[in-house]
């Protein structure tokens, strides 16, 4: 899968910011490339978690099509632990073939893996970053 660097950029500054609460956004794209991240505000009251607003996923919804993109996957950080899922990101996953990139904060540097949802888990993706 290619990954723009932009796109990588966008959800790690977001990770950045918002530390030590997670942050959450969309992946914009197609089949075989992600071109976009686009922010989305958390609703969670609990900073370990986060809530895709309705509204910013209906927006990013339009924002796609009118760009001849799909919304290929979402996106969030691990302000204090690796970029692996949780069984909570799993518990919670409900778009079955689509992409979720994790920002993981807990190193010197942010580390950004990529992972498809299918079924029975999230399998990891090899992310080209152009």
């Amino acid at each position: 899968m290619i990954v723009r660097q932009s796109a990588i950029d966008t959800a790690v500054s977001h990770a950045l910011e918002t530390a030590p609460a997670e942050c959450c956004g969309m992946l914009l794209g197609g089949p075989d490339v992600v071109t976009y991240a686009r922010r989305a505000r958390n609703l969670a009251t609990d900073q370990n978690r986060f809530l895709i607003d309705p509204k910013d996923h209906f927006d990013a919804r339009r924002e796609a099509r009118a760009r001849g993109l799909d919304v290929v996957g979402f996106y969030h950080s691990h302000p204090r632990s690796a970029p692996l899922p949780s069984p909570t990101d799993l518990a919670e996953a409900s778009y079955p073939d689509h992409l979720y990139l994790i920002v993981g904060l807990a190193g010197e540097e942010p580390n950004v893996r990529l992972y498809r949802l299918e079924a029975g888990g999230f399998t990891e993706e090899h992310c080209e970053v152009r």
